[in-house]
């Protein structure tokens, strides 16, 4: 093959700049012996971060422990080196020779043997720097990266353009808004100003080569949903010595090959001096009855094709090649008027069609998953998607405020079906409009909307992350400079390279008149009047919904083996208001939001453990909650009143108290399975309304319930009702037929809710509110399985009294049967995980009913002793 690539993995050194030497170039042993002597150290890993290395080298503690992170605050404000040495081997047949940088951090000066070819001020780009011959020596070539603190100049650039405003405390200091830089590293975790070669750098040298391939998979509007393809190529170099090109479709994974041609290019590459030829439609192939649609998950498989380009010269010699895994499906984000109105009024739909099917979007959002980006490996980005898509989630939303991940992560939401929502990368700030930022960005865009465009899952890309709404929050500032960015350039960009097949919102929020972001019934709102805002009860959350609510959650605490990990031995601080928590928790005004919320909720603790335990039932009661109401306000064609709920978040940057479903070591909370079981194909939910004498009890309250079925097919049901109560032997039973209608909820019942007969005045009981749990189960009308369950507990939890049941749990190798006489409230497994590795449940956080067995697996348990807590024994003991 004429083209070659050679990554410039190996031979990388890095140290602190020496600010007494005047030019950077002179800091370069002159040996590879002099290194250590010159202060120079083996890169321990590429591509490479300063604080990584300096972690691995023992110069730094780990900032993720105690307050570690205020002690390494110095490193983002020097300045460091990275150098390496290459071999060019010089050949004939190269007439152009590139350095190809996936992704510097941010601010870098590169030198390529003393001479600097490179000056970025962008993590998010792509450069790619030509190098003629004349530049490189046939033996040791030295490239030298000399970074400067993103810190120190976004505080230059605020003192040139202007302070302005830029969001919470949460994200740090408002100068970040003129750097393009991940928005997270000022302070949404720990503040830790990376810098560093974070992406893969490659030396490439061609005669002619494939610049860009284009592979645009169309699908026809249904019904007909018929597939096709076209291929645009831009050929760079010596663009003359491409003669033909051989293009083939074939099943991924070394699969069957479905369509293949060779295309002449005589005439169509231009004259001879032309550098670049850029060639539109070369392939133009109708695949109706060759190919098979992609779909989300659940609704059908993830069918992947492998396009093979491959660039020919004289005597069909290849040139160059570029291999695409593609899908195809049709995506639409349709808005357009309601049949009729619901609570919030008249509006328009959000909503996500895909293949001509309307689909509710439940789902997460995406924060990065390590404040080290080359830390986290193909693996986990693999674990977390898996562990996403298995909790029964479909889209995923990567959030504004950090970075456009690497290729795996979209490959891996291709394979798994799960729908990406990609926001541009700004995040709760006024940003600049001047010039040069404007220009940064659009070439920004371009690169990463050219190389995410083929993938399948990408359903949206969305301009930003709170900008307008913090506008409309501030008040006194009336200006957004970025508008031109969100509403000219970046949906230019997306229309322009994507042919309109993957739809552009302007923003996240973004809705109703004068970008009224909170407006329920036009485009997507953030739902923060629980936990932050007016600080409203979890309670509420039926009433605090939307079109799509693309944001909402409450914080918890994790694991206590990762805070037991972040107190490092701290035995002092080991309880729950300590300077040590408070240090490993970002959530604004946390100490007083958690007091508010625990104490209406929970009997106040001082045992760790327990404390725990509450804030995890909260979290899953609270956001479970949300999932159950709003999808039930997906009622049919033309009733779309929700079309899809995100919780923030799914992850963590580091080991944290904070609104993720599962922890930066991928141990998930209680939120994550009652989530899952919310977003199952078929649910059943109860609604307990408000009645005088307080909310959420028994006597004279009033139950909904209904079903959810996202499947396109009808389901016959049986419905049944369990109602028990805690302090007396009373129980009853009711069950009906029905049927779930398919891709919409259906409402099943509404009755009072059922309760013991009234006692006599003088019956001590009197003293206590009845305190009825009513569970519902869906089950199929032919088979008798059980297709759903829910339980509606009496709030507020402080209140209840709750049982002491006999709980009977039988392990079978990986099999965990669980009866109980009574109910039983968040019934939470665990074990004694010495060896560290976890296990994997099925399912978890259950409400048992009398009479209502459940089966789990725990994947990996290998004979290992099971942990229970639950309601009112909320300490894990051996079962």
């Amino acid at each position: 093959m004429s083209l070659r690539s050679v990554a410039l993995l190996t031979g990388w050194y890095w140290k602190e700049r020496d600010p007494s030497i005047l030019s950077v170039v002179h800091e370069v042993p002159s040996t590879l012996d002099d290194a250590p002597s010159t202060g120079w150290r083996v890169a321990q890993t590429f591509p490479s971060e300063v604080h990584v290395e300096l972690l691995r080298t023992g110069l730094i503690p780990d900032p993720h422990l105690g307050f570690n992170e205020h002690k390494v605050q110095w490193v983002g404000e020097r300045e460091w080196l990275y150098h390496t040495t290459f071999v060019y081997d010089p050949d004939a047949q190269y007439a152009h020779i590139e350095l190809l940088f996936e992704g510097l951090d941010t601010f870098c000066d590169v030198y390529l043997n003393g001479n600097l070819i490179l000056e970025t001020d962008n993590m998010f780009r792509t450069y790619r720097i030509p190098v003629g011959h004349s530049a490189l020596h046939p033996s040791d070539n030295i490239l030298l990266l000399h970074f400067k603190p993103a810190k120190l100049i976004a505080k230059e650039l605020e003192e040139q353009y202007g302070r302005v405003r830029a969001g919470s405390t949460n994200l740090g200091d408002p100068s970040r808004v003129y750097v393009r830089k991940a928005q997270y590293d000022w302070r949404y975790g720990p503040e830790l100003m990376t810098c560093g070669p974070y992406r893969p750098i490659h030396l490439i040298c061609y005669s002619v080569r494939l610049d860009d391939v284009h592979a645009r998979a169309f699908v026809s509007p249904a019904p007909r949903l018929a597939p096709s393809l076209y291929v645009d190529i831009t050929v760079g170099g010596s663009v003359t010595a491409a003669k033909r090109v051989h293009i083939a479709l074939s099943s991924h994974g070394g699969g069957a090959m479905i369509k293949d041609e060779i295309f002449e290019l005589d005439g169509r590459v231009g004259e001879l001096l032309q550098a670049k030829a850029e060639i539109k439609s070369l392939v133009k192939w109708d695949l109706s009855g060759l190919i098979d649609l992609w779909w989300p998950v659940r609704y059908g498989e993830q069918h992947m094709y492998a396009l093979d380009v491959t660039l020919l010269g004289e005597d069909d010699a290849v040139l160059d090649k570029q291999s695409k895994r593609i899908g195809f499906r049709r995506v639409a984000l349709v808005q357009e008027p309601l049949q009729e109105p619901d609570r919030y009024g008249h509006g328009t739909t959000f909503l996500f069609e895909v293949n001509g099917v309307r689909m509710f979007m439940g789902g997460s959002n995406w924060v990065p998953a390590d404040n080290f980006l080359t830390q986290v490996t193909p693996e986990r980005y693999r674990a977390w998607l898996t562990l996403l898509r298995d909790g029964n989630q479909n889209m995923v939303r990567l959030w504004g405020g950090g970075v456009f991940e690497p290729d795996v992560f979209y490959d891996k939401c291709d394979e798994l079906g799960i729908l990406v929502w990609q926001d541009f990368q700004f995040a709760c700030g006024v940003y600049p409009a001047h010039d040069e930022f404007v220009a940064n960005v659009k070439v920004e865009a371009e690169d990463n909307v050219r190389r995410l465009r083929h993938h399948p899952a990408i359903a949206l890309f969305c301009g930003n992350n709170e900008d307008y709404q913090q506008v409309l929050q501030w008040g006194d500032v009336t200006d957004l400079p970025a508008r031109l960015l969100y509403e000219s350039v970046l949906p230019e960009v997306v229309e322009r390279l994507t042919d309109s097949q993957i739809p552009y919102h302007r923003g996240s929020p973004y809705g109703g008149k004068g970008w009224d972001t909170a407006d329920p019934t036009v485009g997507d709102i953030h739902q923060w009047d629980v936990w932050a805002g007016k600080e409203r009860p979890w309670q509420e959350y039926p009433f605090l919904g939307g079109r799509f609510v693309s944001e909402f959650g409450i914080p918890a605490m994790p694991d206590i083996r990762t805070v037991d990990y972040w107190l490092a031995g701290n035995q002092k601080d080991r309880w729950a208001q300590s300077k040590t928590m408070a240090q490993h928790n970002r959530a604004g005004n946390h100490e007083r939001r958690f007091a508010i919320v625990m104490n209406e909720n929970f009997r106040l603790t001082g045992d760790l453990e327990t404390h725990i335990y509450n804030t995890q039932i909260m979290q899953s009661e609270a956001v479970s909650l949300a999932y159950r109401s709003w999808r039930r306000e997906w009622r049919g064609k033309g009733k779309e009143f929700n079309s899809g709920a995100l919780i923030w978040q799914l992850n963590d940057c580091w080991p944290v108290t904070s609104w993720a479903i599962i922890d930066y070591f991928l141990r998930p909370k209680p939120a994550y399975f009652t989530i899952a079981r919310q977003l199952a194909p078929l649910t059943v939910g109860i609604f307990r309304q408000f009645y005088e004498f307080g909310a959420f009890q028994s006597v004279g309250a009033k139950i909904e319930v209904w079903g959810t079925n996202s499947t396109l097919q009808a389901h016959k049901i049986k419905l049944e009702l369990n109602c028990t109560d805690l302090i007396s032997p009373w129980s009853f039973q009711f069950s009906q037929e029905a049927v779930l209608h398919p891709n919409q909820s259906t409402e099943l019942l509404s009755m009072p809710c059922p309760c013991p007969p009234q006692r006599p005045v003088d019956d001590p009981a009197m003293t206590t509110s009845y305190s009825v749990v009513v569970g519902a189960r869906l089950l199929d009308l032919e088979s008798g399985e059980v297709l759903a369950r829910y339980a509606d507990w009496p709030h507020p939890y402080r209140h209840v009294d709750f049982p002491e049941p006999k709980l009977d749990v039988r392990i079978d190798g990986e099999r965990v049967n669980v009866d109980s006489d009574k109910p039983v409230k968040g019934l939470w497994f665990s074990i004694d995980e010495q060896d560290g590795n976890d296990v994997r449940w099925s399912d978890n956080a259950l409400d048992v009913m009398p009479g209502d067995t459940q089966v789990i697996f725990a994947r990996g348990l290998r004979g290992r002793a099971v942990k229970v807590a639950y309601m009112g024994k909320e300490k894990a003991t051996l079962v």
